[in-house]
């Protein structure tokens, strides 16, 4: 289940390569293919990993407020195909 209040990076198997619509995602383990439409999106994808919840990825890559549920459907929707994941080590408590 995505969670934006942890922590998440860009899974190690997957590739960005930058278009002018936003980046072609590559996961080289599942052979999957994604379209990250807006540079605002691949740089959260991108930056993940260095912050410690997807709220603050998400201000740091100047996503307006009234755009962060897009987003964060958006990023749900990668977490659901492996393209993110939760940073190892930062479980959810059970």
């Amino acid at each position: 289940m995505f969670t934006p209040e942890r922590p998440y990076r860009c899974a190690p198997s997957v590739a960005l390569r930058p278009e002018p619509f936003g980046a072609l995602a590559y996961d080289f383990a599942t052979r999957r293919l994604s379209f990250l439409k807006t540079p605002a999106l691949v740089e959260v994808v991108r930056t993940l990993g260095d912050h410690p919840d997807v709220h603050t990825a998400l201000g740091s890559a100047a996503v307006p407020p009234a755009e962060h549920a897009a987003y964060l459907r958006a990023l749900a929707g990668l977490a659901g195909t492996g393209l993110i994941e939760p940073r190892p080590g930062q479980e959810e408590a059970a």
